[in-house]
């Protein structure tokens, strides 16, 4: 070969170990720029430093609790059927007895999550039950909590409030995976409670449009609609009527010491609810703080 082939296959050869260089440099870059942007693996809290803990992503991480907000279950009038399913619900699963998923849906300010959180508290009393709040944007990180969850000793209600799904959203498969256990199993020691205003955790037009509009009707949602029926137990909540609010502030204004004298106390939650338009939980726990304070009363944490 000549000398001029010589070096030219050289060159050659120099340039393509050149470019190999380059190549490996840049997968090398991609990779560690991956490795940033991927979250790091939670390390499991001490559960015993608090009830209850809020899960929280980039970084995954378990945030403790100190002090629950939340009624005394006694307080929650009304929702006697739904307090008594969920509370043998709960404290069977504290027990390491067979236990549902439970979605706990209906009429708005009428103590859904309030219940939860009073559940397990009732439910609590060796102190290794743990709550833990998800909110529905991070449901799609639901399988990492799990993780982090699955083999502990302790056992844990994942509980998500004010679930909804809406047209474009595509979060109900992470949770649809979540309940039914999927390939690696639900962890035995993990259930979850929902609350949402839908039966369905979706609008109504929503499923009457895609039906009209589907060649099968029949089968148009039902990949959608059936993840409500991933929940064991569904427990519905209705609006109270006006005996049923006035019992809710006759209780509160007991257990929080404020004197007043029924009369009284009638005619102003009338009054209250009136001008808010609605009777609900949520509404007579509002004229009782109104009240409190009016009459300089101060309410005791609930908790």
């Amino acid at each position: 070969m000549s000398a001029d082939g010589t070096d030219h296959a050289a060159r050659s050869a120099g340039a393509m170990d050149d470019a190999d260089a380059r190549q490996a440099l840049a997968l090398e870059r991609i990779a560690a720029a991956l490795e940033r942007m991927s979250p790091p693996p939670a390390s499991a809290p001490d559960f015993g430093a608090a009830q209850a803990f809020l899960w929280s992503t980039e970084p995954d991480r378990l945030i403790p609790v100190p002090k629950v907000n939340r009624v005394e279950i006694g307080l929650l009038v009304g929702v006697d059927r739904a307090r008594d399913t969920l509370l043998d619900n709960t404290r069977r699963f504290a027990e390491g007895l067979p236990a549902n998923n439970v979605l706990l849906w209906g009429a708005r300010g009428m103590g859904k999550s309030s219940l939860v959180k009073a559940a397990h508290a009732e439910a609590n009393r060796d102190g290794r039950l743990v709550l833990i709040e998800i909110h529905r944007e991070d449901i799609p990180t639901i399988h990492r909590l799990l993780d982090l969850l699955r083999g502990e000793d302790r056992r844990f209600l994942v509980f998500c409030d004010d679930l909804s799904f809406d047209r474009e959203d595509q979060h109900y498969k992470s949770l649809k995976a979540v309940l039914d256990g999927g390939v690696a199993g639900r962890p035995e020691n993990v259930l979850f409670y929902a609350t949402s205003n839908r039966r369905h955790l979706m609008p109504r037009d929503m499923i009457e449009n895609e039906r009209s509009t589907a060649i099968n009707p029949s089968e148009a949602t039902e990949e959608k609609v059936s993840l409500s029926d991933r929940f064991g137990l569904w427990l519905g909540f209705h609006p109270c009527d006006q005996a049923e609010y006035l019992a809710m502030i006759r209780g509160y204004a007991a257990a929080y010491g404020i004197a007043i004298d029924e009369e009284t106390l009638r005619a102003e939650a009338v009054e209250w609810r009136q001008t808010r338009g609605a009777m609900s939980g949520r509404v007579a726990w509002q004229f009782v703080q109104d009240l409190a304070g009016r009459r300089g009363v101060h309410l005791a944490p609930r908790g």
